[in-house]
């Protein structure tokens, strides 16, 4: 009887075993960071052979994401994604690109002097990269992870509505990064389709046509990288009119999502 027992059990381990396996090793793991900078945006995207990084938050924040690097070991960047030149998306662009090998470069087609570009023009140069300046749709392919890099398709008052906005689809989950779009720009992609993960755009403050565009784009998720005072009570009440269970680096401090390509894990530091 103890040999039936012990043989019953041994094959159930083995069986448990084999289909945790299977689960888990179906994909390897595609991971969003949303690092806490203050009202900025900073977000870094990896797999085991890709990196990507879309803004670099605000001067000294370049420090934060070369430490996020070095602790993951990666050693380059194959995409640099700048959404729109303002200090607080810009501003930590030439400490990445003078202290990591950055292959890739895309950025908005339009001009803005500040100290800031002005190091960002600078490092480029040091570099010798030529960024791309993205005035049609781009697609690439990285380790199974494809992004969507859509172009404004107009002109604005507000050079917050040239932000480059990000779509990465990863199997069955999806991203989408909003940059600072404002109502003109939303307008734009309002038919972007369906997405799993939500960055809301413009720093969660309040934009006249957002419950539309959650109406359409249906996120599970939303991460805000904003501050408490720009966070404002009009987004709140929309994400939770929306059933959408939201993440704010003010609150939650960094955020990591991470997406098996079922499903999109999160996890935060507060």
């Amino acid at each position: 009887m103890k040999k039936i027992i012990s043989f019953i059990i041994s094959v159930f381990v083995a069986v448990s075993q084999f289909g945790c396996e299977k689960k888990s090793d179906k994909y390897p793991n595609f991971t969003v960071e949303f690092l806490d900078v203050g009202k900025a945006d900073c977000m870094v995207m990896y797999t085991e052979n890709s990196t990507v990084i879309i803004d670099c938050g605000e001067k000294g924040d370049g420090k934060k994401i070369l430490e996020l690097l070095e602790e993951k070991g990666i050693e380059s960047v194959d995409y640099l994604i700048i959404t729109h030149y303002d200090k607080d998306h810009v501003g930590g662009t030439a400490k990445v690109i003078n202290n990591i090998e950055v292959k890739n470069v895309l950025a908005p087609d339009y001009e803005e002097k500040s100290d800031e570009t002005e190091k960002y023009i600078k490092a480029l140069d040091s570099k010798n990269i030529t960024p791309v300046r993205v005035t049609e749709d781009i697609s690439f392919t990285l380790d199974n992870v494809r992004y969507t890099v859509y172009a404004p398709k107009g002109t604005y008052d507000n050079d917050n509505d040239f932000s480059l906005v990000t779509k990465a689809v990863y199997h069955d989950t999806s991203f989408l990064f909003t940059g600072d779009a404002m109502y003109k720009r939303l307008d734009e992609i309002m038919d972007i389709g369906k997405c799993t993960l939500l960055k809301v755009p413009y720093h969660a403050r309040k934009i006249e046509n957002l419950g539309k565009f959650l109406n359409n784009v249906k996120p599970q998720y939303a991460v805000a990288c904003t501050s408490e005072k720009e966070f404002s009570e009009d987004t709140k009440n929309l994400l939770e009119k929306f059933n959408i269970r939201y993440y704010a680096t003010c609150f939650n401090g960094n955020i990591k999502a991470v997406s098996d390509g079922n499903k999109i894990d999160i996890s935060s530091e507060k």
